[in-house]
């Protein structure tokens, strides 16, 4: 079994800075790609921000020079370091992770999300 959780959400003003942090644990042998996705209200889920193992990052336009991600292979952690948010920044945050457990190939994890709202 393999669980993906996420903390680190919550109510900031816009301006201010949150750090979001997922943690996969279980029957890991491997983690390829992380990510980070959002879903706002009435909107589809996309794609902030990915990071391979090795620590290549790719971020979604909208989010360049403000968010950064980062991960801690042996905690089997990434974060989402989220500075100058914007209100259009709401929504629930949604990390994913490529998991290999011993005998299987990279499976595609999500957590269950953690609500970001930016509003003054």
């Amino acid at each position: 079994q393999v669980q993906v959780v996420e903390s680190g959400g919550g109510l900031v003003q816009p301006g201010g800075s949150l750090r979001l942090t997922c943690r996969a644990s279980g029957d890991i042998w491997r983690i390829g790609s992380m990510a980070w996705y959002r879903q706002g209200p009435g909107y589809q889920r996309e794609l902030v921000a990915t990071i391979t193992d090795g620590g290549i990052a790719v971020y979604d336009d909208s989010v360049k020079g403000r968010f950064a991600i980062s991960r801690d292979n042996a905690e089997n952690t990434v974060y989402l370091q989220m500075n100058r948010l914007r209100p259009e920044d709401t929504a629930v945050y949604y990390c994913k992770a490529d998991i290999r457990s011993l005998g299987t190939i990279l499976i595609p994890y999500w957590g269950q999300g953690t609500q970001v709202t930016v509003s003054s």
